[in-house]
C-alpha cells in the first residue's frame, strides 16, 4: 500500500512539470487568422516538438510542454513566416501566454494565385444527373424555366404548362430542397419569373434517397441557388434587354455581407416580357351544341405581358462553434394581362356555315410568400441535429372577359342565349393556399464506415378557391352550374424516414433507407355542405442505392426507389376556365395517387455516364385528356389515371474535349414506353420508342471572348392519348469578360433556326370524346422570330475573399499533412 501511495504521488509531480503555450492570430486588418499553422520548435536547432492549427477564431493553445528553451513558428499560405524571440518554460507547471501575433500578408508574391477547376456541365450520381446550369454562357439572361428545358430529359409543355423528365410527368420542382406547392401552370410563372442568373445548378433526380420527399413519380428538379461564400459586402447586378415579338427587360442585384459568424443576403430581381404564341387547329368533331357532325378551322393568337417581382432576404448566424440558426423570407408577384383572339369556321354538315370570333381579355395576378427558420446543432464530430419551419402563402385572382359572335352563312347572330356561347361571358377563378411545414432531421457518423440519417416532417395544407363562368343573357348574368365550383381542401401528410449509409468496403458502399408517409385529403363545397374527397393512405417507400468503384476512373451503381405522386389541387378541384366556346378546363376529384418503382443501374467512366432505369407507373395521371360534360354538350379538358405505364430508358452523357479552347458534351435518354388506359370511349394498349437529345458546344475563344451553341430534340411521345410530333431549337451566345474586373457582356440568342413548332394531334390511338380528330399546330413566340438578348453583368466588394480563399486553400493542405504525420 505504501509502495503504491509513493508511485500515485510520484505520477501526480510528474503531470505539473507539464506547461501550455497559449495566443491569438490575426491579420492587420485585425481580423482572426484561421487555420494557420502553430509549431513550437526548439531553440537550439529549430527542431519541431509539436504542431498544430488555429482555430476559427485565430486562438492556439499547445499543451503538454516539457521544460526546455523554444521559439514560436507561425505560417500560413499568402502571409509571411513569422518567429517569437526565445522563451523558456520552466520546471514548473506553467502558462506562457504570448501576445497577439499579427500576421503580414506576403508581399513578395507575384500577385493572387487562384486555382479554378471547372466543373463539367454535366454530373451523373447514383440519384441522377447534376446540370452546373453556372458554367454555361447561356444562362445569363436567361430565365430559371428556359434554363430547365435546355436540361437534358427535360421537356416543357409551354401550351398546357407541363414539365416532364425523361419522357413522364409527375416530376415536382423543388427549390433549394423544397418542394414549391403551387399549382403547376403557376409553378411555370415561378420558373419563368426567376432569373437564371442566381442559379448554381439544377439535380434532375430520378430516384432520390429516403431523405427526399417520395412526392414526384417522374422524380425531383431541384433547384439550387447560388449562396456567396465570400468574406465582407459583397454582390452583383445584372441588367438585360432584349426583343422577339415583343420587348424584354430584366434587372436584378444580388447583395452579400458575411463576416465570421454572421452572414446576411438579399436579391431583388425584376422581370418583364412581352410575349406572343399562336395556334391554328384543323379537324372534326360531333358536337350536339353546334347540331352534329362539323369540320372544323380554328385560329387563336395569344398576346402576354408579364411583369414579375423575385425578392430575398435571409440570414445565416452562428450562435457558436456548433449552432447555426437561419431564416429567410422570399416574396414573388406576377402580373400578367392576356389578350386572345380567334377566329374559327364550323362547316356543320351538310351544308351550314358557321363563324365565331371571340375576344378574350384577362389577368393573372399572384402573389407568393415563402418564410423559413432552421437550426443546425452540431452534437460532436460527425452528429448534427436540425430543425426547420416554413411557412407558404400563395393567392391567384384570374378574372376574364369573353366577347363572342357566331355568325351563319347569311349574316345572322346564333346561339346568342345559349349559355355557352352568350355575345358576353366572363369568369373569374380566385385560389388560395396556405402551407405550414416542420422537419427535424438527426444524423449520426456512427464509425467510420456506417452513417445514420433519419428525420420527421409533417405538412399541413388548407386551399380554397372559387371559380366559373357567367352568361350575359336577357339583361342579367346567369351562371351555368356546369361551370362553376366553390372547394375548400385540407390536407395533412406526416413523414418518418430512417437512412443507414454504409462502407461494405473501399470503394464499396449501400445506402438503403425507408420513408413511411401517411395522408389525409378531404374537399367539401361549402355552398352545398356536400363532400367531394375523404381520402386516406399509408405508404412505406423504401430505397437501396449500391455504389461500387471499380477502379480509378470507373464506378457501378445500382439502385432501386418507390414513389409517389399525389394529384395536385388544381387536379382535384373541380375549377373551370374558358378555353373556347364549346370546352372548358377542369379538375377531376376522382383522380388516384400514382404510385411509381424505378430500377436503375448506372455505370460512369471518368466523366462519361451511363445508366439503364426502368420504372413502373400504376395509376400514373395524363393531364388535359378530353371528356364529355355530363349534359353531353361542352368538352372537358381535365386529368385522368392512366391503368398504368411502363418505361424502360436509356441514358447517357458523354463529353469531349478537341483542345483547350473547344470542349463539347452530348446527352441521350430514350426507350421503349407502354402505357394502357380505359378513360376514352374506345379504352387502349400503346407501345411506342421515344427519347430527347441534347448537344453543347463550348468555344473560348481570343481577347477574353467565349462562345457557346447548345441544341436538343424531342422525339414523338404520348401525354395519355395525345400525340405530340417531335420537334428541335438550337441556341446560341457569346460573352466577353470586360478588362480590369468590368464586368462581362453576353449576346444571347433562342431558337436560332425559328424552329419552334409543336404538332399536337387528338384522335389518332382511339375515339375521343365527341368524334373529335383534330391536328393542332402550336407556335410560340421563337417560331416567329428568335428571341435576342444582351446582359451586362458585373460582381462588386469582397475585398476580403482573396485572402480568405488562400487561407481557406492553405487550411486544407494543412490539415491534410498534419492528419497523415
Amino acid at each position: 500500500m505504501k509502495t503504491l501511495s509513493i508511485s500515485l504521488l510520484f505520477i501526480c509531480l510528474l503531470q505539473v512539470v507539464k506547461a501550455q503555450v497559449s495566443g491569438r492570430v490575426t491579420t492587420v486588418n485585425g481580423q482572426p487568422l484561421a487555420y494557420a499553422t502553430v509549431s513550437l520548435v526548439k531553440t537550439a536547432d529549430s527542431s519541431s516538438v509539436k504542431s498544430m492549427l488555429t482555430t476559427e477564431q485565430g486562438s492556439y493553445n499547445i499543451a503538454e510542454v516539457s521544460a526546455g528553451n523554444y521559439r514560436l513558428k507561425l505560417s500560413s499560405i499568402g502571409y509571411q513566416t513569422w518567429f517569437s524571440s526565445p522563451f523558456a518554460i520552466s520546471g514548473s507547471k506553467e502558462v506562457k501566454y504570448l501576445a497577439v501575433i499579427v500576421m503580414k500578408e506576403d508581399t513578395r508574391q507575384l500577385g493572387e494565385v487562384v486555382i479554378r477547376s471547372r466543373k463539367p456541365l454535366y454530373q451523373q450520381r447514383s440519384d441522377g444527373l447534376v446540370v452546373n446550369v453556372e458554367n454555361s454562357v447561356l444562362t445569363k439572361g436567361s430565365t430559371a424555366l428556359q434554363v430547365l428545358e435546355r436540361s437534358p430529359g427535360v421537356a416543357i409543355d409551354h401550351r398546357d404548362n407541363g414539365i416532364s423528365l425523361n419522357g413522364k410527368s409527375g416530376a415536382e420542382v423543388m427549390i433549394n430542397g423544397k418542394l414549391v406547392r403551387m399549382p403547376l401552370a403557376q409553378v411555370m410563372n415561378l420558373l419563368n419569373g426567376t432569373s437564371a442568373d442566381n442559379i448554381e445548378k439544377i439535380e434532375l433526380l430520378s430516384t432520390p434517397p429516403a431523405g427526399y420527399d417520395a412526392e414526384g413519380s417522374a422524380g425531383i428538379i431541384n433547384i439550387v441557388m447560388k449562396k456567396s461564400k465570400k468574406q465582407g459586402t459583397n454582390g452583383s447586378y445584372s441588367l438585360t434587354g432584349g426583343y422577339g415579338m415583343g420587348e424584354k427587360g430584366t434587372a436584378s442585384i444580388n447583395l452579400n455581407h458575411n463576416t465570421q459568424n454572421v452572414n446576411l443576403y438579399g436579391s431583388y430581381t425584376f422581370q418583364h416580357d412581352r410575349t406572343y404564341t399562336d395556334l391554328f387547329i384543323t379537324g372534326s368533331q360531333n358536337m350536339p351544341f353546334l347540331g352534329g357532325d362539323a369540320e372544323v378551322e380554328f385560329y387563336t393568337k395569344t398576346k402576354r405581358v408579364s411583369n414579375n417581382h423575385n425578392a430575398n432576404l435571409g440570414a445565416d448566424i452562428k450562435l457558436d462553434s456548433k449552432t447555426t440558426l437561419s431564416g429567410n423570407v422570399s416574396y414573388n408577384n406576377i402580373h400578367s394581362p392576356t389578350y386572345t383572339y380567334s377566329n374559327a369556321g364550323y362547316n356543320v354538315l351538310p351544308d351550314s356555315l358557321i363563324r365565331y370570333i371571340g375576344h378574350v381579355n384577362g389577368r393573372d395576378g399572384i402573389d407568393n410568400v415563402i418564410s423559413s427558420l432552421s437550426m443546425e446543432r452540431v452534437l460532436k464530430e460527425g452528429e448534427k441535429v436540425s430543425m426547420e419551419g416554413d411557412y407558404i402563402h400563395y393567392n391567384s385572382d384570374g378574372p376574364t372577359v369573353v366577347n363572342t359572335s357566331f355568325i351563319n352563312k347569311h349574316g345572322e347572330q346564333v346561339y346568342a342565349n345559349n349559355s355557352v356561347s352568350a355575345q358576353q361571358q366572363r369568369g373569374f377563378a380566385n385560389t388560395t393556399i396556405n402551407v405550414g411545414v416542420f422537419k427535424a432531421d438527426y444524423t449520426n457518423q456512427l464509425s467510420s464506415l456506417l452513417k445514420l440519417e433519419t428525420g420527421i416532417k409533417g405538412t399541413h395544407t388548407g386551399s380554397s378557391s372559387s371559380s366559373g363562368i357567367e352568361s350575359f343573357n336577357n339583361g342579367i348574368w346567369e351562371r351555368n352550374m356546369q361551370t362553376a365550383a366553390n372547394i375548400y381542401m385540407k390536407e395533412d401528410i406526416g413523414a418518418t424516414y430512417l437512412s443507414l449509409n454504409w462502407q461494405l468496403a473501399k470503394g464499396i458502399s449501400l445506402n438503403t433507407g425507408a420513408r413511411y408517409e401517411y395522408s389525409y385529403t378531404n374537399m367539401d363545397n361549402p355552398q352545398t355542405g356536400s363532400n367531394i374527397v375523404n381520402r386516406k393512405l399509408g405508404k412505406l417507400f423504401p430505397t437501396v442505392l449500391f455504389t461500387a468503384k471499380l477502379g480509378d476512373r470507373s464506378e457501378l451503381q445500382l439502385s432501386y426507389t418507390k414513389r409517389i405522386a399525389r394529384p395536385s389541387y388544381d387536379d382535384l378541384a373541380s375549377y373551370f376556365a374558358y378555353s373556347d366556346p364549346t370546352a372548358v378546363y377542369t379538375g377531376n376529384p376522382f383522380l388516384k395517387p400514382t404510385i411509381t418503382n424505378n430500377i436503375k443501374l448506372g455505370y460512369n467512366y471518368g466523366d462519361y455516364s451511363f445508366s439503364l432505369l426502368y420504372s413502373r407507373d400504376d395509376n400514373a395521371i395524363a393531364r388535359y385528356q378530353l371528356s364529355e360534360s355530363p349534359d353531353h354538350d361542352i368538352l372537358f379538358i381535365s386529368p385522368q389515371n392512366l391503368s398504368r405505364q411502363n418505361f424502360l430508358s436509356f441514358q447517357v452523357n458523354a463529353p469531349f474535349k478537341v483542345g483547350n479552347w473547344w470542349e463539347m458534351t452530348y446527352s441521350f435518354v430514350g426507350g421503349l414506353r407502354q402505357f394502357k388506359e380505359n378513360y376514352t370511349l374506345n379504352p387502349l394498349s400503346k407501345s411506342y420508342f421515344g427519347y430527347s437529345f441534347n448537344f453543347n458546344q463550348l468555344f473560348k475563344l481570343p481577347g477574353s471572348f467565349s462562345a457557346e451553341v447548345s441544341g436538343q430534340y424531342n422525339s414523338l411521345s404520348y401525354n395519355g392519348t395525345t400525340r405530340v410530333d417531335g420537334f428541335g431549337v438550337i441556341n446560341a451566345g457569346i460573352k466577353k469578360e470586360l478588362k480590369n474586373n468590368g464586368g462581362s457582356l453576353q449576346l444571347a440568342v433562342a431558337d436560332v433556326l425559328s424552329s419552334s413548332q409543336i404538332h399536337v394531334r387528338y384522335g389518332t390511338l382511339t375515339r375521343e370524346a365527341f368524334d373529335i380528330k383534330s391536328h393542332v399546330i402550336v407556335n410560340t413566340e421563337t417560331r416567329r422570330f428568335p428571341v435576342i438578348k444582351l446582359t451586362y453583368t458585373k460582381s462588386f466588394g469582397g475585398t476580403g475573399s482573396a485572402n480568405r480563399s488562400k487561407q481557406e486553400n492553405g487550411s486544407k493542405e494543412e490539415r491534410n499533412r498534419l492528419k497523415n504525420n
